[in-house]
């Protein structure tokens, strides 16, 4: 932190900060304490439960999660920032709703969120040290171990879902959260009530009932890492269950009464892209790795790889209706190179009684 920082009036300067953050295209901001023990017990049952399947930096990181000073030494407070991100799509259990079409998550239709939030942040955290001088501070946004909805919920920006999300009552829960850890030493913001009370849709609705309890999720049954975060095949098992959703899942946020809050954005680079929002499983599935990566470069789908993608595609192919497009896309890639393509391909067309 330079001299002129430490003379600093940090209310004013955190008044600022809300209104720069505005000004930069997030909805709220807030500003949190460093101090989470509370979560440490909670986070620990859950890796000791083992819910967090095959994601092992979860585990390697430890409590290092709710430990923020043992991230970034030196920091004092989280600024905390939240980003609509809800598209003009099509209405998400239409899609649903019809097997031979391929569910996305809505927040994966447009450009890769990882790098708006972290541009704008950066931007934030620029305007600020123009303001005040060097001042000690790292930026994260979905990219380390960073308890982004705990620290979210510290500041004020909302509360804690059954379903694990962060929930707003003027924004549901279809917006990004991103952070600034820093050495600054803010007014913290007080935590809002929890306003789920005894609703419970967002458990009853989980097609694999990965939410297995309020506020606890098992990652190894939810859809959004099965079809994003697992890099092996899906439990045969769970393959029926995931119906036509190829990547992550949002039938918890179309299920919650808070959502008929939620804004569509204004942000450009979260428009749908490439009718990713009521594309027909079949036609995806005659992408090549080449039409993939040039379509997906730039969206957080691209991250998981042709092979995955292909994988999901599969899998949603082996739950649609028997069609001749459905039937003619699996069997075009029966011999697919992929050993893992090829063992979802052949239990989709198994699903359909073709045995290869």
């Amino acid at each position: 932190m330079s001299d002129a920082a430490t003379n600093l009036d940090y209310a004013l300067l955190a008044r600022a900060i809300k209104v720069w953050g505005r000004e930069l295209g997030f909805q709220a901001v807030g500003i949190a304490d460093t101090n989470l023990a509370a979560a440490e017990v909670g986070l620990a049952d859950w890796l000791a439960a083992g819910f967090h399947g095959e994601m092992d930096y979860m585990a390697s990181h430890g409590l290092k999660r709710a430990r923020p000073a043992e991230l970034r030494p030196g920091t004092v407070r989280v600024i905390t920032a939240r980003m609509n991100y809800q598209p003009r799509a099509a209405a998400g259990w239409s899609v649903i709703g019809v097997p031979a079409k391929a569910y996305i998550a809505r927040y994966a239709t447009g450009r890769d969120y990882h790098k708006v939030l972290r541009s704008r942040l950066q931007q934030l955290a620029r305007r600020i040290e123009s303001e005040i001088g060097p001042f000690g501070h790292r930026v994260y946004t979905d990219s380390a171990p960073v308890m982004e909805v705990e620290l979210a919920a510290k500041s004020g920006l909302g509360w804690r879902g059954k379903h694990t999300l962060l929930l707003s009552r003027d924004a549901g829960s279809y917006f990004f959260l991103g952070e600034i850890y820093t050495d600054l030493p803010l007014p913290a913001d007080a935590p809002i009530a929890d306003h789920c009370g005894s609703c419970n849709k967002c458990l009853a609705i989980c097609p694999t009932s990965a939410i297995v309890a309020p506020y606890r999720v098992d990652a190894r049954r939810c859809i959004s890492y099965l079809t994003i975060e697992l890099k092996g095949a899906i439990p045969p098992e769970l393959r029926p269950l995931i119906g036509n959703r190829v990547y992550g899942c949002d039938d918890c946020q179309l299920a919650c009464p808070w959502n008929r809050y939620a804004q569509i954005s204004g942000e450009p680079d979260f428009h749908v892209r490439h009718g990713l929002d009521d594309a027909q499983l079949a036609e995806l599935f005659t992408w090549n790795q080449s039409q993939f990566r040039e379509r997906m470069a730039g969206s957080a789908i691209h991250r998981i790889g042709f092979e995955r993608w292909s994988r999901n595609l599969a899998v949603g192919l082996g739950n649609a209706p028997a069609g001749a497009a459905v039937l003619g896309a699996l069997r075009s890639r029966a011999d697919d190179p992929s050993r893992l393509v090829r063992e979802h391909v052949a239990w989709a067309l198994q699903r359909h009684g073709i045995l290869i």
